[in-house]
């Protein structure tokens, strides 16, 4: 179907002939998942496993055995293979009705014209285990409550403490602390000094703090963030709600803090004792009961339980990473998803990718310890060139709490991607001995014989394979097109999604630019030294590119229209090695 263009932009297209009778910029990865705590449904990008444990946490067992959530797991191999970039997308139950919490009960000084008040209100934006339960306060007022201790809570809560109120500055410092904290043991995750309640200061609350807000919107089929607020939230846990006191004239003439304004300082310490996360002592975020969080990814057994959610806890994440404006990777996943239990997200995941055109979804067919038969069966409603899969699961060392889990593939997947890009280039194969193996792998679920991958690789199953004295190696690179071109593989896949990433990013700077020869030729002298550059590092075996009058005639011209045409012979993989030894008797002569 022939496209049409509307609005201004650069349309990269395909003609696949292969069909059998500068330097590139590599995107990152995209995880999508749950994770211990975080932002919900707000991509998020990270850029080491350090940061991604800061900003969601380690890993959280789901229900019981040996099944955990395997986002961090996933984030942990793709950086300890050479990923660089992560854009991570935590998901929580849908049934979810998590309020962000608020500090109603911080009290101020007195004396001033709003004694009693609170100067300002705080409110959580990264929502935590079990959607951030405060759990109960000791009973009675939050004054008196004992030392502020949480009798039930997490690690993952917080609270706040005012500390170093000075009335003759007007400022003072804020503290984040851990939930389940003492004050003869404080565990502070953040600490903001000289604070002021001064629009005009460096310091102002809003400035040094943060109080954007993001909210997910829905128009037809677009799914999209929208932010409001003046200031970038800094604080990983909190964000200004409001203040209700502020004043750009802070001082009087001798340079000291204004009565008015010292009389509405928060009171130290009042945060830490008084800052019960709700409308009043003991009360909680929400009533959201902690088994909500634990579902089954299936909702049937704990066999089929990998991540804890639903298939319908993913359905807005998924719209979201849609997006190819505001959101860049080379390769998707979403580990605990698999064809068996939750098809209508994979399929909704492939449509995504297949219409992004600038990635590859590796997903996963089947749950844990299901027969080669029935992977079969769920590879064979697909065909797309912008997918592939592997089995079998695998064994690995949890990182976050050491012990053994076993983790399906597209958790490690992403990382023999990012090991080829570091050690390599993408249109090499991310599979072999040289660039597939796993090492962080303990063992496959299967030992695989050659039958067992001939038949896998039949179905375009790539097979996950155990070799002695190698270990567990990929050992396939198709994608899931079911007809015979270049394209099945997914180094060639990878191949074009490059090229087109890169070359279009040069079109992107002809847009609107003058429809003339001056205009072609800068756009050839770009594309042509790149083009040649991936020729010798072993992309292509040739190539041609085609931008002058041929095919931008006049008629082209008129309609504002400029065609680069790009012909591309991509180098394929020595998948099949035949090694013939011929013993000849002796004397005979060796064939030239």
């Amino acid at each position: 179907m022939a496209e049409t263009l509307i609005s201004p932009g650069v349309l990269a297209r395909e003609n696949d002939q292969s069909f059998v009778t500068g330097q590139p910029v590599v995107r990152g990865a995209a995880i999508i998942g749950p994770t211990v705590l975080g932002p919900i449904e707000r991509p998020t990008l990270v850029s080491s496993f350090s940061a991604f444990q800061a900003k969601f946490g380690g890993a959280l067992k789901s229900g019981s055995g040996q099944f955990t959530y395997l986002t961090s797991i996933a984030a942990n191999q793709y950086f300890q293979n050479g990923g660089e970039s992560l854009l991570v997308t935590r998901v929580v139950s849908a049934s979810a009705t998590w309020a962000p919490a608020t500090s109603s009960l911080i009290p101020t000084g007195s004396g001033g014209p709003t004694s009693g008040l609170s100067p300002f209100v705080l409110e959580t934006i990264s929502e935590g285990e079990i959607m951030n339960n405060t759990g109960s306060m000791a009973s009675g007022a939050p004054a008196d409550a004992t030392n502020g201790q949480l009798l039930s809570g997490s690690v993952n809560n917080v609270r706040w403490e005012i500390a170093a109120s000075n009335t003759s500055s007007g400022v003072f410092s804020l503290l984040i602390r851990r939930g389940n904290d003492t004050q003869n043991q404080k565990v502070v995750l953040e600490q903001y000094n000289n604070i002021s309640l001064d629009p005009f200061s460096p310091n102002y609350i809003e400035r040094a703090i943060g109080n954007m807000t993001t909210t997910v919107i829905t128009e037809g089929s677009d799914t999209f963030i929208q932010e409001s607020g003046s200031f970038p939230n800094i604080s990983n846990y909190v964000r200004v709600k409001q203040v209700n006191f502020a004043t750009p004239e802070y001082f009087n003439n001798d340079g000291s803090a204004k009565d008015e304004f010292t009389g509405s300082l928060p009171v130290v310490g009042s945060g830490s004792y008084g800052g019960t996360f709700g409308a009043g002592a003991g009360s909680n975020i929400n009533s959201k009961a902690p088994n909500l969080f634990y579902e089954l990814i299936d909702g049937s057994s704990v066999t089929a339980n990998t991540q804890g959610l639903i298939g319908d806890d993913y359905t807005t994440a998924i719209a979201l990473m849609s997006n190819t404006d505001d959101y860049q990777y080379n390769v998707i996943s979403a580990p605990g998803l698999n064809n068996q239990s939750t098809s209508t997200q994979i399929t909704s995941l492939v449509n995504n990718t297949i219409t992004r055109g600038d990635s590859i979804f590796v997903l996963d067919l089947v749950k844990y310890n299901q027969a080669i038969a029935t992977v079969v069966n769920q590879s064979s409603g697909f065909d797309s060139s912008y997918a592939a899969t592997y089995w079998p699961w695998v064994q690995t060392i949890d990182p976050n709490t050491a012990q053994m889990v076993y983790v399906p593939p597209s958790t490690f997947i992403p990382g023999v991607y990012a090991f080829t890009d570091a050690s390599a280039d993408p249109w090499f194969a991310p599979a072999g001995i040289t660039r597939g193996g796993m090492g962080q792998v303990v063992r496959a679920e299967r030992r695989l014989t050659s039958t067992n991958r001939d038949t896998l690789y039949e179905s375009n199953v790539n097979p996950i394979a155990t070799f002695p004295g190698q270990g567990v190696v990929v050992f396939g690179q198709k994608t899931l097109q079911k007809a015979s071109s270049a394209l099945d593989r997914v180094n060639v896949r990878r191949l074009l999604i490059t090229l087109k990433d890169f070359i279009s990013q040069i079109a992107d700077n002809l847009v609107f630019e003058q429809n003339t020869i001056a205009t072609r030729q800068n756009f050839l002298t770009q594309v042509n030294p790149y083009l040649e550059s991936v020729q010798q590092r072993q992309g292509l075996y040739a190539f041609k590119v085609v931008m002058d009058e041929s095919n931008n005639t006049p008629d082209v011209i008129d309609r504002n229209e400029l065609i680069g045409q790009i012909f591309l012979q991509p180098t394929k993989t020595a998948e099949f090695i035949i090694l013939d030894f011929n013993v000849l008797p002796t004397g005979a002569t060796f064939p030239a």
